[in-house]
């Protein structure tokens, strides 16, 4: 198939190439891989992220209402947020309840560690954590990644590409450093009037 021509210069635009990029992602509805879109496609994928990048550009101006965002090695269509309620009452959809500050820590070890195991999760928080982890799965932030190969085969757990959209982040990476834990020697010594 091969739809890019432009091979000496991939800065160049490739309209047939940007549509046929536009037409796999928007009729995936769900998150499609760059490096599959270029196989698919027949194009090296430097050749591609180039005619991305400028898709992203046209895509995401503002007042446009579908974006177009990059999801660690991904992309996905989805409406611009300040369309979010037009669309909501649109398709007649109910608001999501915010997360739990319980569900806010469990997701929090999940992305920093994962892939975790329930006993890890309740190990760093101190109670129970099956209802929260359940929960967390239902709405799509946290999904199974395989099993641990121990005594009862333990369930493992990671984030989701909903994960990384709803944090609007487009790789684990940019999650914020986790603070810094000081060195046993380096304790402050609680200081007396």
């Amino acid at each position: 198939m091969g739809l890019s021509k432009k091979k000496n210069n991939p800065a160049l635009l490739d309209r047939k190439l940007m549509g046929a990029v536009e037409a796999i992602v928007f009729a995936s509805g769900e998150p499609v891989s760059i490096q599959r879109i270029a196989e698919v496609l027949e194009v090296k994928e430097d050749v591609l992220e180039s005619q991305i990048e400028y898709l992203m550009k046209e895509y995401n101006q503002e007042g446009r209402g579908v974006r177009l965002v990059r999801l660690d090695g991904y992309l996905q269509m989805c409406t611009g947020s300040e369309y979010s309620e037009a669309v909501r009452k649109t398709l007649e959809m109910r608001r999501n309840t915010p997360l739990s500050q319980a569900a806010m820590e469990v997701l929090a070890v999940i992305a920093y560690n994962q892939p975790v195991t329930k006993a890890y999760i309740e190990q760093v928080r101190g109670v129970d954590c099956s209802a929260v982890v359940n929960g967390l799965a239902e709405k799509g932030l946290v999904e199974e990644r395989g099993r641990l190969e121990l005594p009862g085969r333990p369930l493992l757990y990671g984030t989701t590409q909903d994960f990384l959209r709803c944090l609007n982040i487009h790789s684990l990476q940019e999650l914020p450093p986790l603070p810094q834990k000081s060195q046993p020697g380096e304790e402050e010594s609680p200081q007396t009037p």
